[in-house]
């Protein structure tokens, strides 16, 4: 394809303009804490921006986006699990299935999966000691190139030299638990539309150790994409961190936005995300 039909190919994608959160630029290092913090210390000291950008339909596109080229993929994944808020189960079936899945996209010779969340979107949120996990409305990349080998380090620590030699992934896998998914859709950006000057390291404080997260600066040169009504049959593979330099894509921002298109009524967003380490061989 050439780079005019690339072009006129996203000239006529269907979109919406909506708001991304991005990164107040700031003198000192971005801090986040997931849990409340000491007293008379904020639990974030970072500021955050709304820029309207175009978010297009990532659908009509999706047979030649990929992992390697873009940072993400849209496949179709029916899962046997039949509640993804109850953890053992998702740990006995879906673990299994999304292992599987990212095996196949990605011709890893191993998958660890690291850990889940489910999100339930409630009203107010902020205000109860007990609500559950919530979208997250800021342009962020999970993992960064220093923390994602660290993870392999902290994870897998007898393993990690042999492991580190090859090439290692951070993967995510998401999907709507309910569907069609009209309310706080996944936006996700093309990774080779970013520049690495983009990008923030920023500590995420947790009680016993503090990972590396990127937030993200505001590029008019961004693209983004989003999947609208998505169904629960569908699901992104989503490239946090890779170690190859050699490719296009190696770290993905995405974020949650509230879709201008979505009914007052729309039903609250229910997800889950998996995330995986993902191995070569060197």
């Amino acid at each position: 394809m050439t780079l005019q039909e690339h072009t006129e190919i996203l000239a006529n994608l269907s979109h919406v303009v909506a708001d991304m959160n991005y990164l107040v630029p700031m003198d000192e290092r971005p801090r986040n804490y997931t849990f409340e913090p000491p007293a008379g210390i904020p639990r974030s000291n970072a500021e955050h921006a709304a820029h309207a950008v175009r978010i297009r339909d990532a659908r009509p596109i999706a047979g030649s986006v990929s992992l390697d080229a873009n940072g993400f993929a849209l496949l179709q994944h029916k899962s046997a699990v039949k509640d993804f808020f109850d953890d053992e189960e998702v740990r006995r079936v879906y673990y299994p299935e999304v292992e599987a899945v990212v095996k196949a996209a990605t011709g890893a010779s191993r998958v660890h999966i690291f850990d889940h969340t489910t999100r339930r979107r409630v009203p107010d949120a902020e205000t109860q000691a007990d609500a559950p996990r919530q979208p997250v409305r800021r342009v962020h990349i999970d993992h960064t190139a220093k923390s994602g080998p660290q993870r392999v380090r902290d994870l897998l620590p007898d393993e990690a030299d042999e492991l580190l030699k090859g090439r290692v992934q951070v993967i995510n896998l998401w999907r709507p638990i309910k569907g069609p998914l009209l309310d706080s859709p996944l936006a996700v950006c093309d990774a080779t539309s970013i520049d690495f000057k983009d990008l923030v390291p920023s500590d995420l404080v947790y009680p016993h150790r503090v990972g590396e997260t990127y937030s993200v600066k505001f590029n008019p040169a961004h693209r983004w994409y989003y999947v609208p009504r998505m169904r629960t049959d569908e699901a992104l593979l989503l490239k946090c961190c890779d170690t190859a330099a050699g490719v296009p894509a190696r770290y993905t921002p995405h974020s949650a936005f509230s879709d201008p298109t979505a009914p007052a009524d729309a039903p609250p967003r229910e997800s889950i995300e998996v995330r995986t380490l993902v191995f070569h061989p060197a």
